[in-house]
Order: C-alpha cells, then structure tokens, then sequence
C-alpha cells in the first residue's frame, strides 16, 4: 500500500510540474503574459504589476520543486511525504492568493485547490504508514 501512495503522489506532483513548468517559464519570458493568452490587467488588484514574481514562483516552487518531490516518490525517499505535505501547501497557498490576487476566474483554480488536498492527504496517510510500521 505504501508503495502505491508513493506512485500516486508522484503522479499528481509530476503532473503539477508539467503544467507549472511550461506556464512559470513563459511568464518569465513575457512578463506582460501575452504568451499566455493574458494581459496585464488581470492584475489591477493585486500586488503586482508583472506576471514576473507570479512565474518565477509557479516555475519554481510549482514547477521544479514538484518535479524533485515526484522523483523522491518514485524512489520511495524516505523524504518523499515531508516533500509533498509541503508541496501540497504551497499550492494551496499559490491557488489562495491567486483568487485573492485575479479573483476566481478559471475552473483550474478549484481543480489545483483539490489537487493540493489531495498531495497533502496522500503525505498524510504516507506518514502514517510510517509511524504505524
């Protein structure tokens, strides 16, 4: 069982990263989101002027730190639960201020909150297993 947790929270986080990664770059790239499909403007109540700070923490934290995270799970790392309890956090933290920030403007925002509960319930019940065996 603890095996198939690991392969599961690894799926959810290599699939964060794949879609955090490509995202995170190109706001990089075009702070002013126009790779994106976005403008600026969905920025006039937020604290930001770019989408620059917004891509560096989805290509970073999202995106390269989820990828480490679904290694650590594939290889079973006794780090792997620690990992994406934090992972799963940090992206309730991204898709929170990110309503706050742009409001709730897209389906993905409820998906990713849920896909955040599920990383840090698969952390959980990985933890768990630990403390029992």
């Amino acid at each position: 069982m603890k095996r198939r947790l690991h392969l599961i929270l690894g799926i959810i986080l290599a699939f964060v990263a794949l879609g955090a990664l490509p995202a995170g770059y190109l706001m990089i790239k075009h702070p002013d989101g126009s790779a994106l499909g976005m403008t600026t403007d969905f920025l006039k109540n937020s604290p930001f002027r770019s989408f620059l700070v917004p891509g560096i923490f989805l290509f970073g934290v999202n995106g390269v730190l989820s990828l480490a995270g679904a290694v650590l799970c594939f290889l079973r790392s006794k780090y792997s639960s620690t990992v994406g309890l934090m992972l799963g956090l940090s992206l309730l933290v991204w898709i929170c201020v990110q309503v706050w920030a742009i409001g709730l403007s897209s389906w993905m925002q409820p998906a990713y909150f849920i896909v955040g509960l599920a990383e840090i319930t698969l952390s959980i019940l990985i933890i768990r297993q630990k403390i029992v065996n």
